[in-house]
């Protein structure tokens, strides 16, 4: 229930008399009438008007290298190693690895390490427009990669040998 709507019924509940307070939030009344409809009800309303939309990064807290960075929405492919196509449905956002991120080759094991703590994030969304929606709302510039899906015919073993004669 929303908070709205808790507020209405309290304050209907409040305001009727004393043995009609259950019935009032429950939507029943005592009265015998039949509801009807008012004349006010069937007035046109007139829609709001437009208000500027401000964008998240204004009131984010997030850095100032991160208002303007580049990022890639994509839909990931299937894993190889599996048949399975889970996980293949969703909108993932990565984070593209900036060019002045401070990379070096650590000198203990010799792995390459990088200053950049945003190039291994990735987000994930139900749909492409909430992605890019996602990227807009924080400033960032995004580029949208599509993949060309492949419809794959199934082959039976006679099919093989009837395309050799």
């Amino acid at each position: 229930m929303s908070f709205i709507r808790c507020a209405r019924t309290a304050l209907a509940v409040r305001g009727a008399p004393l043995g009609q307070g259950r019935l009032l939030a429950r939507g029943v009344s005592n009265e015998s009438t039949p509801a009807t409809k008012s004349a006010e009800s069937s007035e046109i309303v007139a829609p709001a008007p437009p208000r500027d939309v401000m964008v998240a990064e204004a009131v984010s807290g997030a850095p100032e290298e991160l208002r303007h960075r580049a990022v890639r929405i994509y839909q990931p492919t299937r894993n190889t190693m599996q048949s399975g196509a889970a996980k293949t449905e969703r909108w993932r956002v990565d984070f593209d690895t900036m060019l002045s991120g401070g990379r070096w080759e650590n000198p203990l094991m010799g792995w390459a390490s990088s200053a950049d703590y945003m190039q291994g994030t990735r987000v994930s969304f139900r749909s492409k427009e909430d992605a890019m929606h996602f990227a807009e709302k924080q400033g960032m510039f995004s580029t949208c990669v599509t993949q060309v899906r492949f419809l794959i015919t199934v082959h039976t073993f006679q099919d093989g040998i009837i395309m050799c004669k």
